[in-house]
């Protein structure tokens, strides 16, 4: 039996405290920044309880009423739902091109089959900053700049995801594989209805990995989009801060920010079990 000390159950809780209070203290006050006027927060010392205008200022960051000032006033209702369709292609694109290219990796017999592998993996040592160029080379001759597709199809491969459903496709019994040979199904009905669901608990931790991941793109969107209606709620961030002497409307901004944790915070919230089982499952 092991025997707990008061002292180190009260010393874990207190840095476990401490840890939150210094990770939520700036949303704490991004949240308070929020729900004052413009002129309030610029005051010194800054309000640090809420104000009476949350429902005016996170209204106009929403329908785009803001005054400006130089930046941006792009409706952040608008971008959020820009930013929602790009993380959403962005995940199920990668999750399906993963699962068909680990597939066929596992369960065909082709030439050059390792090679195959081994360069989609290796295209992990290049960082995005790499390649941009030459991406953002193509997508322009394309016309593909300020559209979904310009904003989606470069970042839709993934060379992790399709390392980590190999590895969880060789972990598949073999009996499988003959007992769904001998019952006369195809390769894609096996694939369909033997691996999609033994995937489904991986399938669902990368899920929120992807959507997280698309949702706070920033160095391609502020690239590929140079249009107000094209804008992801990231990049609106950015370019409602306006630069030189112009005066930003601080608290539209800060209610942008707060908006624009809430879908990522809501996937995690709401796939928290799937997520958790997907990474730890090992009944695979």
């Amino acid at each position: 039996m092991v025997e707990r000390s008061p002292f180190l159950t009260f010393l874990a809780h207190a840095i476990m405290i401490i840890g939150v209070l210094i990770v939520a203290f700036p949303l704490y006050l991004a949240f308070v920044a929020s729900t004052h006027t413009a002129q309030e927060i610029v005051q010194a010392p800054m309000p640090l309880l809420p104000g009476n205008y949350m429902w005016e200022t996170y209204s106009k960051a929403l329908t785009g009423g803001g005054a400006g000032g130089g930046g941006s006033t792009a409706p952040v209702a608008h971008m959020m739902w820009v930013s929602f369709v790009t993380a959403m292609v962005i995940a199920i694109g990668k999750i399906t091109i993963s699962l068909l290219s680990a597939f066929a990796i596992v369960y065909f017999r082709f030439p050059f089959k390792t090679l195959f592998f081994w360069m989609i993996f290796v295209t992990l040592m290049l960082p995005v900053e790499v390649r941009i160029g030459p991406t953002y080379k193509v997508v322009a001759d394309l016309g593909m700049l300020n559209t979904y597709a310009g904003l989606t199809v470069p970042l839709i491969a993934s060379a992790t995801a399709t390392f980590l459903f190999r590895q969880f496709f060789m972990s598949v019994p073999d009996e499988l594989t003959e007992a769904s040979r001998m019952d006369g199904a195809s390769p894609m009905r096996f694939f369909f209805d033997i691996l999609l669901p033994l995937s489904k608990t991986s399938i669902a931790a990368l899920f929120v990995i992807q959507f997280i991941y698309g949702w706070n793109q920033y160095l391609w969107p502020l690239l590929a989009t140079t249009s107000e209606a094209m804008y992801p709620v990231v990049v609106g961030i950015k370019m409602m801060v306006a630069g030189g002497d112009s005066q930003n409307e601080w608290n539209v901004v800060m209610a942008t920010a707060i908006l624009a944790m809430l879908p990522p915070a809501a996937v995690v919230m709401l796939m928290q079990k799937w997520f958790v089982k997907g990474l730890v499952d090992t009944e695979k």
